[in-house]
């Protein structure tokens, strides 16, 4: 794929909220460093997607603040707008995501965010 294309296929990504599974390679990786590393489909839907939809009342949007592409990889900076747990707190966390892609596909997936916020809205 070309570095537009890569590019396309991040903000697809990353505007498909928690639906994106269709983007992945079968043997995909996930990584939140400080937090957990999934691996495969399944496992990213079984331990990652899932389990934060059923947190959430709404995914709100990513809005993309700035991208960046060379070779197989896209860095995209975002943060969220409008996310909104089940229980009302507002979670407009701030990302980095670093994305390998292969054939078409999301193959690697690296997430930086801003885990304080999340251990404040979700365990606090």
């Amino acid at each position: 794929m070309s570095i537009e294309e890569n590019i396309e296929l991040a903000k697809k990504v990353l505007a498909s909220g928690l639906d994106v599974l269709e983007f992945l390679a079968e043997d995909a990786v996930w990584l939140i460093p400080g937090f957990d590393t999934y691996q495969g489909k399944e496992e990213i839907y079984n331990k990652l997607l899932a389990p934060t939809h059923a947190l959430m009342e709404s995914m709100g949007t990513s809005v993309i603040t700035n991208i960046v592409a060379q070779g197989d990889y896209v860095v995209a900076e975002s943060h969220a707008k409008d996310r909104i747990t089940k229980t009302g707190k507002a979670y407009n966390n701030t990302y980095c995501h670093v994305y390998k892609m292969t054939d078409g596909l999301v193959q690697h997936i690296t997430e930086y965010a801003d885990t304080a916020l999340a251990r404040k809205v979700f365990a606090g």
